[in-house]
């Protein structure tokens, strides 16, 4: 095992010094000039060219293109070539990298504050978290990993989680006793023990055979996963309990935007926040795409009334807040939004 680990820490050192040489040649500046006024802005991502995010942020890069007469452009890198999350993160702050798009439970471990945006139910619905995402009062959570090297430029949907079984769910009591899948977080554990079920914690790719062979009752994600892995053929029954909405972060080196003129870099900030709300329309059309596909497959999608999930979570709400102020009042203002 710590074999294992020594190599992979080679391999990320190598990575981190062949990045960073290639971006200081494809530049043509060094760290210690003053600013960038041109260049190509590179950003690690790890789901494939058909993700809603990707597509935004592809458009993004081609708004900022046209904006600066040319003078920037994006070159993303997909389907993980890069490294997982953690690994892209290490390159943005070691300056090999410019961007890179990573799931808020990453940037928890830099500041917990960011964990507010992974309650469950924080948002009742997804046009709640895009009214939040798009209003500004995120901007001092986003601002507050600098030190670390890194700042979040915006935020995109990874749509709601739901549960699915072979039965409806439409009440805490419909979850009486049933072993759903979460995923290996304390914190979903502990949500799934609120909204009525037992939370079992299991590999993604172990869910299908549990549920078949009864050692699961059911699972939870968003629409386009329990198509994609054809989990409708052994639960056909998808309960939007929409219990979590962890989003996804583009995130930038702190540096790099610093050495960006002021007009380029608020640019760059506003096309990134106008893709905000095309994400969120990227996203519900594929979700439509599955749904349709799910229906064709027999799947009955179950409306829920959330309040009665949504109350029996306020314990975790609470917890999440009692020793941070700032945390307590972005609480207040993301709650306020949904009324």
């Amino acid at each position: 095992m710590l074999f294992f680990r020594r190599e992979e820490m080679k391999k990320r050192k190598l990575l981190l010094l062949g990045f960073t040489a290639l971006t200081l040649l494809f530049t043509g500046c060094s760290p210690k000039e003053e600013q960038i006024n041109s260049g190509t802005i590179r950003i690690a991502y790890n789901q494939a060219t058909t993700h809603p995010h990707y597509q935004a942020l592809y458009k993004a890069g081609e708004k900022f293109e046209k904006a600066t007469d040319g003078r920037f452009k994006f070159l993303i890198y997909p389907n993980e070539v890069l490294g997982d999350q953690r690994a892209t993160l290490e390159l943005i702050q070691n300056g090999a990298l410019q961007m890179a798009i990573v799931n808020n439970a990453i940037i928890e471990n830099y500041n917990k504050d960011f964990s507010v945006l992974g309650l469950p139910y924080i948002f009742d619905s997804q046009e709640h978290q895009e009214k939040v995402f798009v209003s500004g009062i995120l901007e001092p959570l986003f601002e507050s990993t600098k030190k670390e090297g890194f700042e979040v430029m915006a935020a995109y949907t990874a749509g709601s989680r739901n549960v699915y079984m072979e039965k409806p769910v439409e009440k805490p009591q419909d979850l009486d006793g049933a072993k759903i899948r979460v995923m290996e977080s304390p914190t979903m554990v502990a949500m799934m023990k609120y909204m009525g079920g037992i939370g079992t914690p299991m590999s993604q790719g172990e869910v299908y055979t549990a549920i078949q062979q009864g050692v699961l009752d059911g699972g939870e994600n968003n629409e386009i996963t329990y198509v994609d892995l054809k989990h409708y053929e052994v639960a056909p029954y998808f309960s939007r309990t929409q219990h979590v909405m962890i989003p996804d972060l583009v995130i930038g080196e702190s540096a790099y935007l610093e050495k960006m003129s002021e007009s380029d870099q608020k640019l760059l900030r506003e096309i990134l926040k106008e893709s905000v709300t095309e994400e969120f329309d990227l996203w519900n059309k594929q979700i439509e795409i599955a749904k349709k596909t799910a229906e064709e497959q027999g799947v009955t999608f179950v409306d829920v009334n959330i309040k009665p999930f949504q109350n029996n979570c306020l314990q975790l709400h609470e917890e999440a807040m009692k020793d941070s102020p700032f945390v307590k009042k972005l609480y207040k203002e993301i709650r306020e939004m949904a009324e």
